[in-house]
Parts: C-alpha cells; structure tokens; sequence
C-alpha cells in the first residue's frame, strides 16, 4: 500500500490490511501491550498491564495542536512527524532493542489511529509481528462497559458485613491469602468508604480506570466459586460502585460479624494509625458538623488535641458510624438482599483472630448461610 507524503495515516476504516489489526477479544495472544496514548491519558485508564510508550507526550501533543490551530495542518504533521518518529526510537533503542524476531507486541492508542498506525508501522518493518488494536482504547472502553453489566451476575457473592470497626476489609485480605475469590472494592478504589476513609498520599482513581480493575478482577474469577465482598453503599469516596456489582451485595449471602464496641476501638486505633498524627482528622471532623453538631465536632477535636484518640473512637461509633451503619444495613438488606445470612462473633480482632475468622467463614457450610 501506498501513504503519499503529508497524508494522514490510515485508521481501521480505510484500506490497511487487515492482518495488522486485532481485536479486544485476542489481546491475551500477544507478548506485550504497548499503550502509545500521552502519559496523561494512560493515567486516566488503561488496558491492564499496558505499559506505556507515548509517541506524544502532553507537552508535545499541546505544542503540536496549538501549531495546527495558529498556523497549519501541514506545519503540525511535519512536527509531529519529527516528534513521533524520535519517540518511537528512543522507545525502540531503550526498551524493545533486545527482543527476539519472534516477539510479538499489540499496540494501541485513542482510536487505532495515526499515533498507533506509526508505531506498529516502525515495529513491522523492523521485523517484528506487531500489530495495533483496532478501535484503540475506546474500544476497549467500551468493553469494560458491555461487560460490567452482565458478568456480575454470574457470580454468586459471599457479602462481609458489619459495624465499623468490625475488620471486615482485613477478613478480605485473609481470605483472600487464603485462596479465595475476593472483590476488594475499597482497595481498587483507594479509600475506606467513609468520611475518614481517605488513603494518605493514595488518591482516588479515574471512575474508569475503578471500572476497568472491577472488571479485570472480576474477569480472572471462576463463575463455579462464591466471590467475597464486603457491604458497600453505592459510592465508596468520590467513586461510583457498578450497579451489576451493587445488586450482586444487595442479592448475596451476609455474614455479619460482631464485636465488641471496645474491641473495635482497639482494631481502629491500629487500623488508622498514620490519621492520628497530623491535622487530616481534625480537618475530616469538619465535615461531620451538618450531622452531628458543632459541640459534638468541637467535643471531638478538643479530645485530639488532648490526644485521647481512645474516647474520640468509642463516641463516633456510637454516635455516628453504628448509626449510619444501621441505616445503611436497612437500605442494603431491602427487598431481595440479604437472601440467606449469618452472624459470626469476632472476638479477636489481632492480625491471628482475623486469620482464623476467616478460615470460619471458608468452612460455613452453604446450609448455614441458606438458614
């Protein structure tokens, strides 16, 4: 096929044949992913395990789209070219120069068009079998999309419940060190689910790039095995839950777990450690004013400053976090939720009790969940 110089290079809908395109569905075939979009773009989402080599930069595409606006679409391309091509060297010399003539890299950008056409361009007429992803990551986008409304409902979920406090996030780590299938939304969404949830130094994702690690966890599992989850409301943070996945917790197994109000304490003042040694409680404190009132609020933060963290715990649980737990539980548990459950008692909530708690929950037999 011939380009005439100062042509666009072709996308999926012209006449490039059609050996140097796959699709979605034969991405596992290849060796590497090789995402060719800005470092901006692969931050917002990604296919799993793409890494990232951008024939562009931010810096670069704004320098290149200002020029196409402010002077010509032919002053653009001859830059770009120039970029492109020193980019697609440097990527070749510093990271892809040892593979071996068999090697076998996909190749994607935005739409499957000009910036991952030049790639695979460069990487075939070396020698490699390299080929581009047709649709770009838009297609993958769409994927996630058509997948995340039916594929959690293929699984039957084992749903972790309880008062906060209660280790229900660290029961689904142990399961799933234990060999289990677990759905750790609030790890894939970097956040604890509350007003103090925020992670230090750990922001939230993009909602999409939320969707695609639901989607990619949920896609290695077995549809046969029961998959773990704890009671998430419909937002964790700033995200929002698929509601394949919601109605999958609201139509699950409960296991509730109990514990004691000082023993959760205990488990917290651990488990929020790194929130009780700088100025992010007192600031998070602020928010809860609407809800429980300015004295309690003031209450609350004369206790951090006297650093009696112990009384400050016991007294949001009662008067804030088991109340909205409560609520929250009568709203999950309407209509068909909650469809068989049972109540375990956590009466140790050290890293071994955890352990063994979850061992107890691997070994209920499906007549104690039904009952």
């Amino acid at each position: 096929m011939r380009i005439k110089m100062g042509s666009s290079l072709p996308g999926p809908s012209l006449s490039l044949a059609h050996h140097t395109f796959a699709t979605i569905a034969e991405r596992s075939g290849f060796d590497t992913l090789i995402d060719a979009r800005a470092p901006s773009e692969f931050a917002l989402d990604h296919i799993p395990g793409a890494i990232n080599c951008p024939v562009l930069n931010d810096a670069e595409r704004a320098q290149v789209g200002t020029l196409y606006k402010q002077v010509s679409p032919f002053a653009a391309r001859k830059l770009g070219a120039v970029l492109v091509a020193r980019n697609i060297a440097q990527h070749v010399e510093t990271l892809w120069s040892e593979q071996p003539r068999s090697w076998k890299p996909l190749v994607y950008c935005w739409r499957g068009g000009q910036r991952s056409g030049a790639f695979t361009h460069v990487l075939r007429e070396i020698g490699w079998g390299a080929m581009r992803l047709q649709g770009g990551y838009k297609s993958w986008r769409q994927h996630v999309i058509g997948a995340l409304q039916t594929l959690p409902q293929t699984f039957s979920y084992r749903v972790v419940a309880g008062p906060t406090g209660s280790g229900k996030t660290r029961v689904l780590e142990a399961l799933q060190r234990q060999g289990e299938q677990v759905l750790n939304l609030e790890a894939l969404a970097a956040h604890k689910g509350s007003v103090l949830g925020a992670m230090p130094n750990q922001p939230q994702p993009s909602q999409k790039m939320f969707e695609t690690q639901v989607y990619a966890a949920l896609a290695r599992y077995d549809p046969q095995r029961p998959v773990y989850v704890e009671s998430e409301s419909r937002r964790i943070g700033q995200l929002r839950v698929p509601q394949a996945v919601y109605e999958g917790i609201q139509a699950g197994q409960w296991i509730a777990l109990e514990a004691e109000v000082a023993q959760r304490v205990q488990f917290l003042l651990r488990d929020y450690d790194y929130l009780l040694h700088g100025p992010q409680l007192a600031q998070a404190l602020e928010r809860l004013t609407e809800l429980c009132g300015r004295a309690s609020v003031a209450r609350w933060q004369a206790m951090i400053a006297a650093g009696d963290f112990a009384t400050l715990v016991g007294e949001l649980l009662l008067q804030h976090y088991d109340l909205y737990y409560k609520r929250s539980l009568a709203q999950l548990q309407s209509g068909a939720a909650g469809a068989g459950s049972c109540v375990l008692v956590a009466d140790d909530l050290s890293p071994e009790g955890i352990e063994a708690l979850a061992r107890r929950i691997v070994q209920l037999a499906p007549a104690a969940l039904a009952a």
